[in-house]
């Protein structure tokens, strides 16, 4: 019987370093500023040196993976839009279309599409031998998680197996996780509720655009559906009954990310559940997360109480995609720049004193 066992999480290492810690903060106070002056860049550089291990860090070959897949739950009305929105928006990131795929372009980082269970065949669509996509695929989308649980043990692991193997044959030093999948801010809501024993209204929101009725509705169903896998407690069976094939697949990204020790630039509602996700198969994962911004879904502020984590930026985003953490990239430049070029008192011959 496939279990929680049977996923062995790779070594998480401990980034907590003292001595480079105070060596980081001396090299940060002796630039040429004020102390503190810079804020929030000053933390988020000592943030990544300290995630790579080095007083002198810097980004190579950033990459970000969008895993797609469609969700079985949707059959009940849980979204506003369409499963077939989920190939079609696939089809849009591999012809250049989407928001993601314009930061990307602008911020020069290698996007691909990874097709972790989209219900369409796309061996027979013009894109079959597309560079971008990457063929996972573990079904043709998730099962009704309100008659049965949305992966079998096996589906779970095989899906967090291949996030691991997507990570693994990628260059770089940074991730982003972005993710395409009508219905997935249900698959979210359902685990925050679950992992982090929140109350499941205060974890749903309106997702790609519900009205009321259709908030009310979605609360409803989603009400049941944790009802019916109430026995559904340790992480594995959590993610295995609640969960989604993408999720799960960028659950075991961030894990192998993190074994990799690169940068784990998380985005919001959805990123942020797959990263729970992670932090509880394989504790330590989370150290290696920078959030680059608080989504205006509900659910997201209670994940980022839950993962002790202050975003970067407040946009009033919730497109997913991976857009908001390709946004924030550029803050991750500078905060590497600053440490590796900004001039120290010393070295600009200016007396401290003068700060």
């Amino acid at each position: 019987m496939v279990s929680l066992s049977t996923f062995i999480a790779p070594k998480i290492e401990n980034i907590e370093n003292s001595e480079l810690r105070q060596q980081l903060q001396q090299i940060i106070d002796q630039k040429t500023k004020p102390l503190g002056a810079l804020g929030r860049l000053e933390t988020l550089a000592l943030q990544i040196g300290m995630i790579q291990g080095t007083a002198t860090p810097k980004i190579e070959q950033p990459q970000i993976r969008v895993f797609a897949a469609d969700h079985g739950l949707t059959k009940h009305g849980t979204s506003a839009f369409p499963s077939a929105v989920t190939a079609q928006m696939v089809d849009n990131f591999l012809q250049g279309g989407a928001a993601i795929n314009v930061l990307a372009r602008q911020h020069n980082i290698e996007l691909k599409v990874v097709d972790a269970g989209v219900d369409e065949d796309f061996g027979n669509s013009p894109f079959k031998d597309h560079p971008q996509l990457l063929d996972y695929k573990i079904r043709h989308g998730s099962r009704d998680a309100l008659t049965e649980p949305a992966m079998t043990a096996e589906e779970c692991l095989a899906a967090l197996e291949n996030g691991r193997q997507v990570v693994e044959k990628m260059a770089g030093n940074l991730l982003i996780v972005g993710e395409m999948g009508i219905g997935n801010t249900s698959a979210a809501s359902l685990l925050l509720a679950r992992l982090g024993d929140i109350p499941i209204d205060a974890c749903i929101g309106r997702g790609t655009g519900l009205d009321d009725a259709g908030l009310q509705h979605k609360t409803d169903v989603l009400t049941k559906v944790l009802a019916r896998h109430s026995t559904a407690q340790t992480p594995f069976d959590v993610l295995a009954a609640l969960g989604g094939l993408e999720i799960a697949m960028m659950a075991g990204a961030l894990i192998q990310a993190a074994s990799e020790r690169r940068i784990l630039l998380i985005d919001g509602f959805i990123a942020s559940a797959a990263l729970l996700v992670a932090e509880c198969l394989a504790p330590g994962v989370a150290q290696y997360a920078i959030f680059a911004h608080r989504s205006v879904e509900p659910g997201h502020a209670h994940l980022l109480k839950l993962l002790n984590a202050e975003p970067l930026l407040d946009m009033g985003m919730r497109l997913g995609e991976g857009s908001g953490a390709a946004l924030t990239y550029p803050l991750l430049q500078s905060a590497c720049a600053i440490m590796n070029e900004m001039a120290s008192f010393s070295d600009a011959g200016i007396s401290e004193q003068s700060r």
